[in-house]
């Protein structure tokens, strides 16, 4: 499948999931690296850096700024094929009977499914959220974000953070996908019910 069927619009939308994927996995990394550096040292690790003299400062700041650019880097020449993957995977050509066409009742019925199933979603992840925050910890205190971060370490909070990003982008993903995709899906499904009859 050539890339020149694609739209400007598709392949917008491909660029911004292709760089927050990036930076959510950039996170993510530094949360490891972050909490691996808090599970060897806990604390003083800014004290310890400010001690040393000024070219291991130069020296432990480049290493990481090398770090980050080799991701940057890394992710920049993947940019053309990973965009590609997203639009092959959300924006895929669909191929429909003339018949299926423009069947109202399956656009209606999509729809309502699509919308549901949105709703299923959304509504689990509301209960989750406000289960999360809503229920009491052991000392009888509500659980509130401030709570959660304070039992956390640096890199944890990092890690913890890049994980949610992802798992929204993952969301939004899936709920895009359904949106471009959940019509044609409905028609083979009926496709395939008519045939067996």
């Amino acid at each position: 499948m050539s890339e020149i069927h694609f739209s400007k619009k598709q392949k917008t939308v491909a660029m911004i999931f292709y760089i927050a994927i990036t930076i959510t996995i950039i996170i993510i990394i530094a949360g490891i690296v972050y909490t691996i550096a808090d599970i060897v040292m806990a604390t003083g690790k800014m004290e310890l850096f400010l001690s040393l003299n000024f070219g291991y400062q130069i020296a432990v700041i480049g290493t990481l700024l090398a770090g980050l650019f080799f991701l940057v880097v890394y992710f920049f020449g993947l940019y053309k094929k990973g965009r590609t993957m997203i639009l092959r995977n959300i924006f895929r050509k669909k191929h429909y009977q003339d018949k299926y066409r423009n069947r109202w009742g399956v656009r209606i019925a999509a729809g309502a499914l699509m919308f549901s199933i949105f709703a299923i979603i959304i509504g689990i992840l509301t209960a989750i959220i406000y289960d999360t925050f809503t229920s009491p910890s052991p000392s009888g205190e509500r659980t509130t974000l401030s709570t959660i971060f304070a039992e956390l370490s640096q890199g944890q909070i990092v890690l913890f953070i890049g994980m949610i990003m992802l798992l929204i982008i993952g969301l939004v993903f899936f709920l895009n996908y359904l949106w471009y995709n959940g019509y044609y899906l409905i028609l083979r499904m009926i496709k395939d019910l008519e045939e067996d009859d």
